[in-house]
Parts: structure tokens; C-alpha cells; sequence
């Protein structure tokens, strides 16, 4: 069993009346964790009901508010349970529907999951306004891989492990550099296994979810938009190219984006600018938010870690361990200048700008790039850090502190 981070905020939020709302990607391990929270609440003698719009059985329990009232009163009478509803996308006007029964003050708590559909995500929302705490659960981040792979004996000293036990580091980033975090890939045993799950879960995302999502028969075009932001993660996108590249309308590139961003396929960096008339300011980039969909989609799933030097992957890995640690309001950019200056990463806290260089390669003294200098001599920036593959190590650069961190050292900042 993968232990998932969030099965503790979720745990405890059980004791509050708001609807349980967890959302994610398919086969993110949705289901698994409703089942891991129901087998704690059994733990401790409480009712709980499982219910999914997945199974034909279940659905006509849908079919009314009180239809679903029924089996639920049959179940627990008149005595508090957890209701957990698998896949509630699938129900039609599902935050109407959970809000109608919410409202009624009932002694039932409310469990619910469903995958990134644009029902589910603005819809639902919208109408459970006030009534809901969302949670957001995403395939497994390198720590929760790297603790699964070590079986959890170094799960509350794991920057120690990484900082001591480099080779096998290393190892663990190779794989999921390589093949990614959703369940079923890193539970696969062979190779050819995690190939053909990571098969399955892109063919059913592109034919199935955004298909039905689109209303498109054909999905070429959207297929061939996903493979050309899998080469060109972590650069500008220019959407009158892809549009031209794709044979499709500017305004149907920017809907096929807006959908793969809603479905928790790819995370969109917008430009950190202050002076608009020098800096890029509408281009973003996009990352993946999986590793082996975005290497699968590249044709380079099992292989991907080969091409690290060319910085892409592993700078879309520093994106995932960045976006985990941003706690709101900081919020997450990059920065171009029109004559070609870059940074990687821009961290905006409010009160403080931090920016952040990435390099896929063991840095043995301090190095900054032109381009790194002159955001720190634009935006007299308090701090700055460059994350790199080898050791911690620290300097000071027009006054500003660098900080040269190894990737594992992200994990334990909260920006």
C-alpha cells in the first residue's frame, strides 16, 4: 500500500461538516485513499458507505436526492456514517445535487471524489460555494515514491537518507525521472507492465475524458498538441505557431490548452514582469504534472533520463517540487526579457521576490548565468537559489545570498 501525504489532512478534516472534496487526475489513487480513510474509520467502529457512479449497480442511487437518502437511511438509520460517492463527475449538475442534500443539516458526512472534468472543477464549485474544503490529489510526489521504494524505514529523516545514500538517490531519480509517479506505473514490476498502464491511462484520458469533454471524434490534432508541449516543456509556447503547425484556429489551441490545464495534464507558468514594455508578458510555459505521461506522449518513457542534460526534465521535476511546496498567496512564474534574459523559476511571496535557477548538472562552485546577475541587479532580490544535482553550498553575489541547493532541499522549504 502507497501512503499518500495528504491522507492526514484529509483524516482530519473528516470531523468537520463540509463535503470532502478530493480531485485529481485519473488513476491518481483517488479511490485507493477513500478506501485506506474508510478502512481508519472502521478501525474505530464507525458506519461508512462506499457508492460509485462507476458501477452500474450503484447509479440508480443517483437517480434522485432522495433515492441516494434512501440507501443511505437504510444503511445507517438515523445515526451518524460516512458517506464516500467515487467518481461524482459522472452525475449530471453533481454540485447541485450534493448541495440540495447538505443543506438539509442530515448526520451524514460527505466523501467525494471525481477526476479533473471541467464539470467537476468550475461547476461543482461554484455551487458547493461555502460547503466544501477541495483537496487536491495528484499522482505521487518523488518523496511519497522514494518512501513507498524504501519500504518507509527513513520516512521522518529523508533528507538524511538523500544527503547519505547518494548512489541509491540517484537510482530513485533515474525511475522517476524516467517513468513517473501514477500508481499503477510505479507499482508495475517490469518494464513492459509500467509500458503498458501508462498506455492505458494516456489512450483513456485523449479518447475517453477530453474526447467526451470536446465532443470530438477525432482527437489528432489535440494528440498531436500534447506531444509538442512534452518536447517544448519549459519553453515559451506561441500559440499562433501551434495553431499554424496543427492546422487548427488560434481560439481552438487555446481551448484544447485550457482543458489539458483543467484536467491536471500540464501547470501553466505565466511571465513575473514589472516593466511591460521590456519584458514578455502574455507567452507562458507549461509543464506536465506527471513525468511518464509527459515522457510517454515524447516517446521517451523508460528512457527520458538520458536526455537530462539537455535541462527540460529536469527542470519540469524542480516545477513539481516547487508547486508543492508554494503555499498561497507566493505565487509561481518564470522571467524573459526581449533581449533574451532568462531565470527559470520567479517566486512572487508579496513581500518577497525569490528567484530560482535550475541545472542538471553536480555544481562544484558557485556558477550564475548573465541572465541570473541581472535579475538580481534589476530586483535587489534578499535571496536567490540555484538547484542543482550536487551538494548544498552557499555565497553571496552583488550582496544577495545564493543559496546552491540539491533538489531534496526543495522539498523541505515552504516558499
Amino acid at each position: 500500500m502507497i501512503k499518500r501525504n495528504l491522507f492526514s489532512n484529509i483524516k482530519a478534516h473528516l470531523k468537520n461538516p463540509e463535503i470532502t472534496l478530493i480531485i485529481g487526475p485519473r488513476q491518481a489513487g483517488k479511490t485507493t485513499l477513500m478506501y485506506q480513510l474508510i478502512d481508519d474509520l472502521k478501525k474505530n467502529s464507525q458506519k461508512t458507505l462506499f457508492l460509485s457512479l462507476d458501477n452500474d449497480s450503484d447509479r440508480p442511487y443517483f437517480d434522485s436526492q432522495e433515492a441516494l437518502l434512501s440507501k443511505i437511511e437504510l444503511v445507517f438509520g438515523t445515526e451518524k456514517g460516512y458517506v464516500f460517492i467515487d467518481e461524482i463527475q459522472r452525475k449530471v449538475d453533481a454540485g447541485l445535487f450534493l448541495k440540495g442534500i447538505y443543506d438539509r443539516n442530515l448526520p451524514y458526512k460527505f466523501i467525494v471524489t471525481g477526476s479533473g472534468s471541467v464539470e467537476l472543477k468550475e461547476k461543482v464549485h461554484e455551487s458547493l460555494a461555502g460547503r466544501k474544503r477541495l483537496f487536491e490529489l495528484n499522482t505521487l510526489s518523488f518523496t511519497e515514491f522514494v518512501n513507498y521504494k524504501t519500504e518507509y524505514q527513513y520516512e521522518d529523516r529523508l533528507i538524511k537518507f538523500f544527503s547519505i545514500e547518494t548512489t541509491k538517490t540517484q537510482k530513485y531519480l533515474k525511475e522517476y525521472l524516467d517513468f513517473g509517479g501514477y500508481p499503477k506505473v510505479v507499482l508495475a514490476q517490469t518494464e513492459d507492465e509500467k509500458i503498458k498502464n501508462i498506455q492505458d491511462i494516456y489512450q483513456s484520458y485523449l479518447e475517453k475524458d477530453i474526447a467526451y469533454l470536446l465532443n470530438i471524434q477525432k482527437t489528432e490534432s489535440l494528440t498531436n498538441l500534447v506531444r509538442i508541449l512534452a518536447s517544448q516543456a519549459g519553453c515559451m509556447v506561441n500559440i499562433s505557431e501551434l495553431s499554424s503547425t496543427l492546422g487548427i484556429s488560434i481560439d481552438t489551441v487555446n481551448n484544447y490548452l485550457w482543458y489539458l490545464e483543467k484536467t491536471f495534464i500540464v501547470g501553466k507558468v505565466t511571465p513575473f514582469f514589472r516593466n511591460v514594455r521590456k519584458e514578455i508578458t502574455k507567452t507562458p510555459i507549461y509543464y506536465f504534472l506527471d513525468l511518464g505521461l509527459k515522457n510517454y506522449a515524447q516517446k521517451q518513457f523508460g528512457s527520458a533520463f538520458q536526455y537530462l542534460s539537455d535541462g527540460h526534465l529536469f527542470e519540469n521535476f524542480v516545477y513539481l517540487l516547487l508547486k508543492e511546496n508554494l503555499v498561497p498567496p507566493s505565487s509561481l512564474h518564470f522571467w524573459r526579457t526581449q533581449d533574451k534574459a532568462e531565470v527559470d523559476f520567479v517566486i512572487d511571496t508579496g513581500s518577497n521576490i525569490i528567484p530560482i535557477e535550475v541545472k542538471a548538472s553536480k555544481l562544484i562552485k558557485p556558477e550564475i548565468t548573465r541572465s541570473f546577475r541581472s535579475f538580481l541587479n534589476n530586483y535587489h532580490s534578499p535571496k536567490s537559489i540555484v538547484v542543482h544535482l550536487g551538494k548544498k553550498f552557499d555565497t553571496k553575489i552583488e550582496d544577495v545570498s545564493v543559496s546552491f541547493l540539491p533538489f531534496f532541499l526543495i522539498e523541505s522549504k515552504v516558499f
